[in-house]
């Protein structure tokens, strides 16, 4: 269980408490990079509830199950386009590596981002290679 002075899961340097917590909590993100991060947190830690709240209705999934096997490591974000506090779009390109049962792997992906009426949402990604 992470606690509020743990690092964050999603690499920022911040503690969880600082960072992504507010979020997984219902506070808005103030930018796309800041969402996508907590939405990268909420696999981490397997809150289910924040990822499917921060899903834009139009591409949410009606249900989501999350892997009990596959853990959730490390989040290299690469680049983002647009996305910051006055913005209502943007990207944010990154890798996030996770370990299965199996062995490891990553995911990587352009995942675009809409802001409406003040609120960020995750609309969908598509797979990238660096």
């Amino acid at each position: 269980m992470i606690t509020a002075d743990d690092p964050c899961p999603c690499r920022s340097g911040d503690q969880f408490g600082d960072c992504c917590a507010p979020l997984l909590a219902g506070s808005p993100a103030p930018t796309a990079e800041r969402l996508m991060r907590s939405r990268y947190t909420a696999f981490a830690v397997g809150d289910r509830e924040h990822l499917l709240r921060s899903w834009h209705p139009s591409t949410r999934p009606a249900e989501l199950t999350l892997d009990a096997e596959l853990r959730w490591v490390r989040l290299d974000v690469l680049s983002t386009r647009a996305g910051g506090p006055f913005d209502d779009e943007g990207t944010v390109h990154f890798i996030a590596h996770y370990r299965t049962p199996d062995g490891r792997g990553r995911q990587e992906e352009v995942s675009r981002f809409v802001r409406e009426r003040k609120t960020w949402f995750y609309l969908d990604g598509v797979p990238a290679a660096s």
